[in-house]
């Protein structure tokens, strides 16, 4: 039987896996003030928007509705695999969970399975890019349900900002403590944990100091490189990024690399300069 693939926009899976494998997007809202912005803005045309803006953007959870209209538009005889980033930053998983409801008790008859990733941005691309791949070859939502909770389990997340800013701002951070940590030039390497927060894993001085402290957290797991792929995310800082893949690609051989920019849900929180990776 077929499995339809949703996901929501803070994966920032990139839009050739979009295509490839027919995976479906819930957006979350994203508002300039009063505006909200329309689903189809690109990342340039975010950023530039947020680096002129007086306010950070704001972020919101889709409405049950928004996926309730997603679930409508499978045919008949397709099951759902809905993989939400982590309910400890977004209720994003728990509107899902609301619609699935709606849905069943509408009277309509594919099986959906909501699950809560536990990750964002490039863990949760990750997650939801190997889950497309094998829901085209597995058996049932069931084996494929458990290979993608085996991968939450096994997905490790690190991230690190230029700037701590809109992450100050947006509530993220304590206040005092980053601007601290910004007048000193202190870069944090921030990992998302088990639980699905972000926490502090290391302070270094300087952005070239934190990529590299990032980077060594690959050395610290061993790899089927036959099989393997790593996500790579940034923010706006596209140079960079291909930089830190070259530099992966060196001593990691990843077969499959997943690599897109941040949104505007992440990248509201990120403002620009921001690189992370999953493996």
């Amino acid at each position: 039987m077929p499995i339809k693939i949703i996901t929501d926009s803070g994966s920032d899976l990139p839009l050739e896996y979009v295509e490839k494998y027919g995976v479906t997007i819930v957006h979350l809202p994203v508002h300039f003030g009063d505006e909200l912005m329309p689903e189809n803005t690109s990342t340039t045309d975010f950023y530039a928007k947020m680096v002129n803006s007086k306010e950070l953007p704001t972020t919101a959870s889709p409405s049950p509705q928004s996926f309730l209209e997603k679930f409508k538009e499978v045919e008949a005889g397709t099951d759902i695999m809905v993989i939400c980033m982590s309910s400890n930053i977004s209720s994003t998983y728990q509107t899902a969970m609301i619609a699935k409801e709606m849905y069943e008790e509408e009277g309509f008859p594919n099986a959906i399975e909501i699950i809560d990733s536990k990750r964002f941005s490039g863990g949760l691309s990750l997650i939801v890019a190997t889950a497309a791949r094998l829901s085209l070859t597995c058996s049932s939502m069931a084996e494929l349900k458990e290979m993608v909770l085996t991968q939450i389990r096994e997905t490790t997340a690190y991230f690190t900002l230029d700037t701590l800013e809109n992450v100050i701002k947006g509530g993220r951070l304590n206040r005092l403590s980053g601007a601290v940590a910004s007048v000193l030039n202190i870069k944090l390497l921030l990992k998302i944990s088990d639980e699905g927060i972000v926490e502090v894993v290391e302070k270094t001085r300087g952005l070239p100091k934190a990529l590299n402290h990032l980077l060594a957290k690959l050395d610290e797991k061993s790899f089927d490189y036959e099989k393997a792929a790593i996500a790579i995310v940034h923010s706006n800082c596209e140079k960079l990024a291909l930089e830190i893949k070259g530099r992966i690609l060196e001593k990691h051989p990843f077969k499959e690399i997943v690599f897109s920019s941040m949104g505007s849900v992440m990248g509201t929180y990120a403002g620009e300069g921001g690189i992370g990776v999953a493996f």
